[in-house]
């Protein structure tokens, strides 16, 4: 509508990954996970391309394994493997939660801003746990790489987007170094 143009890439095309090894149950068991991989390295010709071309590049989060075999990888993972790449000046990850929070479904405990020593502690008291545990580790990793910072917010909330990034208060969490 505002003439934004989006160009969709096949993440075989960018991705390199490696099968994931088994993965320790409950029972302590390993289990295979299948074509579950993770990220070994980047293809970025394709990207670079289309961003010059000031367009917006969708890439699926399935990459191509060095056995011949597709393997689906943690699309937080994708995200900040590339913008690290690239040197993105900033990361932005939407989810279907407002950001960090101190306790989970109490919107005041929102956190507005972390770095990786305040992360580790986090991790560690189980404040930060499940599927928010590779989000915030593939966040920094982006930063290891020189992404400026990260911001996790809700993208359910209309113009969140503007709001974290234009506003000095932001609406999610910020992690930066």
């Amino acid at each position: 509508e505002f003439g934004g143009r989006a160009v969709g890439i096949s993440g075989k095309r960018v991705f390199r990954a490696k099968k994931l090894p088994p993965q320790t149950d409950a029972h302590n068991v390993a289990v295979d996970v299948g074509f579950a991989g993770e990220v070994v390295g980047l293809t970025l010709d394709e990207v670079t391309a289309v961003l010059a071309k000031e367009h917006v590049p969708v890439i699926s989060p399935i990459s191509q394994g060095s056995d011949g075999h597709a393997y689906n990888v943690n699309a937080d993972v994708a995200a900040g493997a590339i913008a690290g790449a690239l040197k993105a000046a900033k990361l932005v990850y939407l989810s279907d939660v407002p950001g960090i929070m101190r306790t989970p479904g109490e919107k005041d405990s929102l956190i507005p801003s972390v770095n990786r020593d305040m992360i580790e502690t986090l991790i560690e008291d189980e404040v930060i746990e499940g599927g928010m545990v590779p989000k915030v580790r593939s966040a920094l990793n982006a930063i290891e790489q020189g992404v400026t910072k990260v911001h996790l917010i809700d993208g359910r909330v209309p113009h969140s987007l503007l709001v974290e990034i234009f506003t000095n208060a932001g609406i999610g969490t910020e992690i930066t170094a």
